[in-house]
């Protein structure tokens, strides 16, 4: 019998999709309504409306109980993941229901490596490695741990993944600590297991509240030739603490990463600390092994400190003139009528800058040097300007001028030489020497200066920098020795213009200096050769071994062995010619090519290239203020400071392998400019 075209119509198409398991399809006249289980709201029913709309309803709805929402997704992807080979998929509902895919979920495992980060999981969602991403997250980018407590972010998560639980933040920060200590340990092996040393920086935070703060920072050359560093400890500070308890902190952090025994070099960020502090430390670290050349290169000053010292030196001795000049900037600034009067009065005297009058902001002296700048150019505009208003009375004297325009050449090569350090991307101890040197010889310069106020600042100055240059003189110029395009060349022709008839005598002090310090090396190099010496040290050990009761024949050794015409590491690499200078020049990676030509003198280059020789990150390198923690940080608990602090620095490696362009000053929030 023949079935009725009109019946078969009529027949009711069978609902297959999962989302009518939520939704009750109600007719009434001619319209077809879904009304959801959960909710009761309607929604259109209609086989010609598809039920994509149904299922983001679901998605959002908020009185629907947690439910295992990966089909739903998968279903809402079939369409796109399906479109190419339509022809070959079988459109039967109830075969293409077993055939949903599972969807794909991004996993941040730590574990893996990066080209790994991204993989296709199963549909199983994991709660605990979500909140471990979660701590992760907040971690890397310097989030505050109450994100989890704010309702917008509880809204997000939901509607991404309803089955997603939030925890509080008392349980994320056990989940950052979790992930503190399983990073701490890696860092861990790795410093250990270097065979080279380690130099250390000492940097002092504060915060809102006057807490101090101390944080030490390892760095080192790898295996590969490659500039590392690492933040070690995050140390809270007593408010009574002493020089003497600082020293001590100090220390046991060393012993605590076992690293007191591979130090080569310390590094301080402040000129005026008090010595005894580096003579405590100095003394700890000698008892369980030598220090490299008797420690001639230990206590090192941070540059980049010294030169915002300067500055502020500078900075202060001109405030009143520089009041004068924010007065002359406000006052033209005060309304378009002065405005219009003073740009009338720059075309007059021919002034056809395109400089704007803007104020600096006084934490930042490279403003103060632009804004000084400004009105150099100005000048003529300003001087003029009384005359024709009355109402400006912030004008400079002829002298004021010329003490602005030299103060303002001192800040442009401080400008320079402070863009130099914190603009390079491997900034080894090589790129010091010249610069400073430079300082050195123009603070010669402006002593001589006839103007009384002009030389007066110049030896407050020069007073400050000779203290930082009776420390860390050796040290720059033995890093510069080992750059191949420099060796003694640099040392000679600076030194000439610094010490005049005493330079030969200055000279020979760096001559002396290195071959000491190689001597040391080649010593260690014997001993490492007879078995004598611990693996990843750089010296022989002093531990009580009767072994140790040869050490100084192992010296006698070397010496002896210098007298039958065998050429040394050094003396072969100063013979030979400089290497061309170049822009493209990469010290690291010369020195990893000719580590087979000079075994031993690699040793010493790895150690001495490594040393810090300023402590202050790139977006800070202008600030006059401290380093400032920011309120959110300084709010927690010591511990989960220092995790977070810490972790946030050894995870900078995966934020710039992700995202290359990020800048270095947005992954660390952490600090704050100081007023």
């Amino acid at each position: 019998m023949e079935i009725p075209i009109e019946s078969a119509i009529k027949k009711p198409k069978r609902l297959t999709s999962i989302v009518w398991n939520h939704f009750e399809r109600v007719r009434k006249a001619d319209i077809c309504y879904a009304v959801c289980v959960h909710c009761n709201k309607k929604l259109s029913g209609s086989s010609n409306s598809g039920t994509t709309h149904l299922r983001n309803h679901l998605m959002r709805c908020l009185k629907r109980s947690n439910f295992d929402v990966s089909q739903l997704l998968a279903a809402k992807r079939r369409k796109k993941d399906n479109t190419v080979g339509l022809a070959n998929i079988n459109c039967d509902e109830a075969q293409r229901k077993d055939e949903y895919m599972k969807p794909a979920l991004i996993k941040f495992d730590q574990d893996l490596k990066k080209d790994d980060i991204v993989t296709i999981a199963s549909g199983k969602f994991d709660n605990d490695r979500s909140r471990l991403d979660l701590a992760r997250m907040i971690i890397l980018h310097g989030y505050p741990l109450t994100m989890v407590d704010h309702v917008g972010f509880k809204v997000f998560v939901k509607n991404l993944q309803p089955l997603f639980e939030v925890v509080p933040n008392n349980d994320v920060e056990h989940f950052c600590m979790e992930i503190y200590r399983k990073e701490k340990r890696q860092v861990y092996q790795a410093i250990n297991s270097l065979q080279g040393r380690i130099n250390l920086s000492v940097e002092m935070w504060s915060s809102p509240e006057n807490v101090e703060y101390l944080c030490l920072t390892a760095h080192y050359i790898d295996e590969d030739w490659k500039l590392q560093k690492k933040v070690l400890n995050f140390v809270t500070l007593d408010p009574t603490h002493t020089e003497d308890s600082l020293s001590e902190v100090i220390s046991k952090c060393l012993m605590d990463w076992d690293i007191h025994s591979k130090l080569f070099a310390f590094t301080l960020d402040d000129c005026s600390t008090d010595d005894d502090i580096v003579l405590r430390i100095k003394d700890r670290i000698s008892q369980s092994r030598p220090l490299a050349g008797h420690g001639q290169l230990f206590d090192i000053r941070s540059a980049a400190h010294l030169l915002n010292s300067i500055v502020q030196d500078v900075l202060e001795a001109l405030r009143e003139v520089i009041q004068k000049i924010r007065g002359s900037f406000k006052h033209v600034r005060s309304s378009q009528v002065v405005q219009g009067k003073f740009n009338e009065i720059a075309q007059q005297v021919g002034i056809n800058s395109e400089r704007r009058l803007i104020l600096d902001f006084p934490v930042r002296w490279n403003s103060t040097y632009i804004m000084l700048e400004t009105a150099l150019e100005y000048r003529g505009a300003f001087s003029l300007l009384q005359e024709h208003d009355p109402s400006y009375a912030s004008s400079l004297t002829d002298t004021e001028w010329e003490w602005t325009s030299f103060v303002t050449g001192y800040l442009k090569l401080l400008v320079e030489i402070t863009n130099v350090f914190s603009g390079n991307k491997s900034p080894t101890a090589s790129i010091y020497f010249p610069e400073i040197c430079h300082v050195h010889i123009q603070l010669i310069e402006w002593c001589k200066s006839p103007d009384d106020f002009l030389s007066c600042m110049a030896l407050k100055m020069k007073a400050k920098f000779d203290k930082y240059w009776s420390k860390c003189s050796l040290a720059l110029a033995v890093a510069a020795i080992l750059d191949p395009r420099f060796k003694m060349k640099l040392v000679e022709y600076y030194y000439s213009q610094i010490y005049g008839s005493t330079a030969l005598d200055r000279i020979k002090e760096v001559s002396d200096g290195i071959k000491e310090l190689f001597d040391a090396y080649s010593i260690c190099s014997t001993m490492v050769d007879q078995g004598s010496a611990l693996p990843g040290s750089s010296l022989p050990s002093t531990s009580s071994d009767t072994r140790d009761r040869l050490k100084g024949f192992d010296k006698f050794l070397y010496e002896t062995s210098q007298s039958q015409n065998v050429i040394s590491d050094l003396d072969k690499y100063l013979e030979e010619p400089v290497f061309p200078r170049n822009c493209d020049f990469n010290i690291l990676n010369w020195w990893k090519v000719h580590t087979p030509r000079y075994p031993i003198l690699s040793m010493m280059a790895r150690d001495v290239l490594g040393t810090p020789m300023s402590t202050v990150a790139p977006e800070s390198a202008f600030s006059i203020g401290g380093r400032v923690l920011d309120q959110c940080r300084s709010s927690l608990n010591p511990d989960i400071r220092q995790a977070l602090v810490c972790t946030q620095d050894w995870l900078q490696v995966e934020l710039k392998d992700v995202n290359p362009f990020s800048s270095h000053s947005a992954a660390r929030p952490l600090l704050i400019e100081s007023s």
